[in-house]
């Protein structure tokens, strides 16, 4: 019987508090197929992988030496990979150096998978941090089927040109059999940029899995969640007001600074509402090493501060901002208790935030969902409030909308897009995909050995001296 590798930057270990959906729909796939979990263990270091058995299932988690780390993941994968991927070129700081590491650490992972892999076994690769994994095994005579899932966006092929040495890290992914992207806009302009660069991707499939939430075990948290003391303690502070709520990572790509803007546009356009609806943003902070990240929470403090300072009264504060993280099914009890929910990024893969405001709701009162055209999730949410978020006006005027739309409207919206949640779960998601990286069906595919067109990889497996 073939076994599942999945290979992650981080792991969910047996009992994590903030296991997530995702992580719940990995397990579960794992356990299936007698699966092992490939991930960095959270210490530096250059030693053996280390084993740890949970759950049914094999977790092998790595060391990395730190300035290869620091590089690989501070450096060239979320000041390089993730700016560029969100269409945020003004950001992208570009070093080779960097870059070097960020394939050292490929190779790492790559020299311990092929230890482990064999016959008809599968991988499953997440996200930007391994794009040349699949290059790297190859290289080193590995033909079994590896699929990888982008859960960020995947912009035009022009935007990705503007990466220095772009076609060799995005000639990478010809290597895949699978490529799985959020939405048919993302799977178009990967198509497009293997064309525009001559890359022959012929053994590559390339499709949308739009990524789902277990939609009715974030309805029943969040009806179990009216009994926990940080939902009552919200709820009573807010005593007959209403309240808007934003659950974001701390990150540019969520668009937190104009939605401030568009909070306090709606106030001072909307003088009666002043005192009447409360905005809570929750936003913990991350990659904290990282200056951008730095300098936007210095910026949200500035606006909440002036807005607030500006409209507050004794007794209401416009805006409360907090940068904790609570567990998922306290955030289910918060999004039942908002009237509406503010998801507004410049651009995100998916979203998963606006399917589970949908989740929680009451089905006989629900909110309002302000979603961004440029979340994946407005592809299959429609009957969201649907807005641009950088027309600070428009958002303004959604809330306003939100705020005074009738019952009848809005639970018609609410079972429109619940029923979509539905019908496109976690566990669907996970099984099409799988699905779909066992077919056609045949013989394990020939090792590439720089087919494709692609230009060799730089220093895959090879530690960079420090």
């Amino acid at each position: 019987m073939s076994r599942l590798f999945v290979v992650s930057n981080r792991v969910a270990l047996p009992g994590a508090v903030q296991a997530g959906g995702l992580a719940v729909a990995l397990h579960g796939v794992l356990k299936e197929r007698r699966g092992v979990w490939f991930g960095w263990s959270g210490e530096y270091g250059d030693g053996p992988s280390r084993v740890q058995i949970g759950d049914g299932i094999r977790f092998c988690l790595l060391d990395v030496p730190e300035d290869d780390f620091e590089g690989y993941y501070h450096g060239f994968a979320n000041r390089a990979l993730w700016p560029l991927l969100h269409y945020r070129v003004d950001l992208i700081h570009f070093d080779r150096g960097e870059y070097a590491r960020y394939l050292a650490v490929n190779g790492y992972f790559a020299d311990a998978l092929a230890r482990e892999l064999r016959g008809n076994d599968e991988v499953w690769v997440h996200d930007y941090h391994f794009i040349p994994l699949a290059a790297a095994l190859r290289a080193r005579g590995l033909g079994q089927r590896i699929g990888f899932f982008l859960h960020i966006p995947l912009p035009s092929w022009d935007v990705l040109c503007m990466l220095p040495d772009h076609r060799e890290i995005f000639s990478a992914l010809a290597h895949y059999d699978l490529v799985g992207v959020q939405t048919q806009a993302d799977a178009d302009n990967l198509r497009r940029y293997f064309d525009a660069m001559g890359i022959d991707a012929r053994e590559c499939t390339i499709e949308a899995f739009p990524i789902g939430i277990d939609a009715a075990q974030v309805a029943r948290d969040a009806v179990s969640a009216s009994g926990c003391e940080a939902v009552g303690a919200l709820r009573r502070s807010l005593e007959d007001r209403r309240l808007a709520i934003g659950v974001d990572r701390l990150d540019y790509s969520k668009g937190l600074p104009e939605r401030f803007q568009a909070f306090g546009t709606y106030l001072d356009t909307h003088p009666d509402d002043v005192g009447r609806l409360t905005y809570l943003q929750i936003a913990p902070p991350s990659r904290e090493d990282v200056p951008e990240y730095r300098d936007l929470r210095e910026q949200l403090e500035r606006f909440a501060g002036h807005i607030n300072g500006r409209l507050a009264r004794p007794d209401w504060t416009p805006i409360r901002y907090v940068n904790h993280c609570y567990p998922h099914h306290v955030l289910a009890g918060f999004y039942r208790t908002a009237d509406v929910a503010l998801v507004t990024p410049l651009r995100d893969g998916m979203n998963l935030v606006a399917k589970e405001y949908v989740a929680a709701q009451d089905p006989h009162d629900p909110g309002v969902l302000i979603l961004s055209r440029f979340a994946g999730a407005a592809h299959q949410l429609e009957d969201a409030l649907l807005v641009n978020p950088h027309d600070i006006d428009e958002m303004a005027e959604a809330i306003a909308r939100a705020r005074s739309m009738p019952r009848a409207e809005r639970e018609a919206r609410w079972s429109a897009m619940y029923n979509t949640l539905r019908h496109s779960g976690i566990g669907a998601w996970a099984d099409g995909f799988l699905a779909r990286l066992q077919s056609p069906a045949g013989p394990v595919r020939e090792p590439a050995h720089g087919n494709h067109g692609a230009v060799p990889m730089r220093a895959l497996g090879e530690g960079v001296a420090s």
